[in-house]
């Protein structure tokens, strides 16, 4: 068995977490590489990464990975999602950050990770979304999100005018200050905190929550993982909109710009070793116990 360990170094300080479990996987025969989440400016070396860690690059170590353990918060699976996914390398989270929704384990349960080398898990999969923004009938920004795409307006105080449709049959429209479009998954992150519906994760439904809308109407829904939904911004071009994916770099849209966010053949699969269910964690994790 071969498994990749796949440290933040801002949140697995010194890398203290990723090494106490290279030792104890070790202890058992698996072959462990040490992977950073992300790559470093040329020259860099943050101080909290030892310089005695051997690091070998992400992608070279999924290639001949079984399982990613990422140590972190739900921002660090979300960087290693597409990675994963296109090797078919199933994750494992171990939340160093203060919510983790995604994560399988806590800083103190590392022990359970014993379990890996005897099969003692199993695979739970997530549905993906395809996301495009469409120009003059060319796709001109394409990318794939675990939690949510999100179309907002720009930094000056100016709502943007929305229309979202689904399989082109119009849903809704209102003014406010963007949409969420979410996966199960995403629904506990930003969906959330906009006042969209929790939906169990293993779920095949897409859901749309607007943000700040100025209509009482304008409510969340929940539409079936088989739709395709459509968004397109109105209101001239003082009003500036962009396009994020899963909290990455924004994109800028453009008056006329069709966004178009469908479900992906692409999955995310994650490994469950404790028995915890989607409720439990929940409870956890909003402070309810």
């Amino acid at each position: 068995m071969t498994v990749v360990l796949s440290p933040n170094p801002y949140r697995d300080r010194g890398l203290k977490a990723a090494r106490s479990v290279k030792a104890l996987l070790e202890r058992s025969g698996v072959k462990v590489l040490m992977c950073l989440p992300f790559e470093l400016e040329k020259g860099a070396v943050p101080a909290e990464l030892p310089k005695e860690v051997e690091l070998t690059a992400l992608k070279k170590g999924l290639a001949q990975a079984d399982v990613l353990i990422c140590f972190g918060g739900d921002g660090t699976i979300l960087h290693a999602a597409k990675d994963a996914e296109a090797y078919k390398v199933p994750i494992l989270g171990v939340n160093m950050g203060s919510v983790g929704f995604m994560a399988e384990l806590e800083h103190g349960e590392l022990a359970q990770l014993a379990k890996l080398p005897a099969g003692e898990y199993t695979i739970e999969a997530r549905m993906m979304l395809d996301v495009r923004a469409i120009r003059g009938g060319k796709t001109v920004f394409r990318d794939l999100a675990l939690n949510d795409a999100v179309v907002t307006k720009g930094a000056v105080a100016r709502v943007l005018d929305l229309a979202v449709y689904g399989d082109q049959v119009l849903i809704s429209e209102f003014a406010g200050d963007g949409v969420i479009v979410s996966t199960p998954t995403g629904s506990t992150a930003y969906s959330m905190s906009a006042g969209g519906p929790i939906v169990e994760p293993t779920a095949q439904s897409i859901v749309c929550t607007p943000i700040c809308a100025h209509a009482f109407q304008a409510k969340a829904f929940v539409l079936d993982a088989q739709r395709t939904v459509s968004i397109r911004t109105g209101g001239g071009r003082r009003k500036t909109a962009y396009l994020s994916v899963d909290g990455g770099r924004a994109f800028q849209l453009q008056p006329g710009d069709r966004v178009e966010i469908a479900r992906s053949q692409r999955q995310t699969r994650l490994v469950r070793l404790t028995g915890r269910s989607f409720y439990e964690i929940l409870n956890q994790k909003l402070g309810r116990r």
